[in-house]
Order: structure tokens, then C-alpha cells, then sequence
């Protein structure tokens, strides 16, 4: 049977209650697209809390490796995931539309008596996924790998130089 924790964020967030857990990541049905693999897992923790102005809030925290396909070579991408983040609870999205925006603050997010915490943990997860993952050095870097800086328009304009000399003795 799946793992599929239900909360009621206020009182979560109201009683500082801790949920932690591993969960498969073949069961984060949105985040599948962006994946090369779907093997493995992802250790997680949930914490209610309150945020520095006295507000109700849940801390995500998610850590493991996303198999993710290189935009370079096309090659599987180990990707290690460290996600800490805070959501702070609101009871309305008219609520988190009044007040205006700032990066400096955390999420904002409307609270529910039933919030999945897979959904919640999947948005992160999501979040966390670079838009063209690639390797720091890989295959399709060709010459770059070996040390050599070479234009990979240098061979052709050697042989455009050639043609080019044996026009001008005509």
C-alpha cells in the first residue's frame, strides 16, 4: 500500500508536530516528466512551525538523488536534491493576494484540514529540478574534455583557407 500522509496544516502547524518519511519517487506522478529514471527514493521531514513573524508555517526538508537526462549528451545526470524550505500557511487565497510581493519572504500557501503531503513534497521537488540539466563536463563538450580549445569551426576554416589560396593562384 502507498504512503500517502493527509494533514490538517493549522493544527499541524499549531501543535509543532513532526512528520518524516522516504518516499518513492515513481509516486510523484508531475515530477515523472521530467525525469530519465524513476528509480529511488526521497527522505523527507515536515515540521509545523511558526516563521519569525509569529505566523503558522510548514518547513519542508527533502534529500536524494533525481535521475535527470543530461541537455548536453543526453546521458543519465545524478542530481542530489538538498531542499529546505519554509510555506507559510494561509487561509485564503484572497489572503495571500493582499499582501505584496517579496522575495525576501518565504512561500505562501493556503492551508487545508486535508493537505497531501505528496503534493507538497512534489511542488518542491519540481521546483528544485534545473530548467536544462547538464553535466559539469561531459561527452558532448568534445575537445573541451581532453584540455583542448580548439573551435570546432577551425577544420573547416583550414580547408575554406585551402580552396581558398588555390582560387587566387587561378
Amino acid at each position: 500500500m502507498p504512503h500517502r500522509p493527509v494533514i490538517d496544516g493549522y493544527d499541524f502547524a499549531a501543535t509543532g508536530a513532526t512528520l518524516r518519511g522516504s518516499w518513492a519517487i515513481s509516486d510523484f506522478p508531475r515530477l515523472r516528466d521530467k525525469l530519465a529514471s524513476t528509480a529511488g527514493i526521497v527522505d523527507y521531514t515536515v515540521e509545523g512551525v511558526h516563521d519569525a513573524l509569529g505566523r503558522a508555517a510548514l518547513r519542508l526538508r527533502i534529500g536524494g538523488v533525481l535521475r535527470l537526462a543530461c541537455q548536453r549528451c543526453l546521458g543519465l545526470l545524478d542530481f542530489p536534491v538538498n531542499v529546505d524550505s519554509t510555506l507559510v500557511l494561509a487561509r485564503s487565497e484572497t489572503e495571500i493576494e493582499a499582501l505584496p510581493d517579496d522575495v525576501q519572504e518565504p512561500e505562501r500557501i493556503v492551508a487545508s484540514k486535508e493537505m497531501r503531503v505528496g503534493e507538497l513534497l512534489e511542488d518542491e521537488l519540481l521546483l528544485a529540478v534545473p530548467y536544462a540539466p547538464r553535466h559539469e563536463r561531459c561527452e558532448a563538450q568534445g575537445g573541451k574534455e581532453s584540455g583542448s580549445a580548439s573551435s570546432p569551426f577551425a577544420e573547416l576554416n583550414s580547408l575554406l583557407g585551402a580552396g581558398g589560396a588555390r582560387r587566387r593562384k587561378t
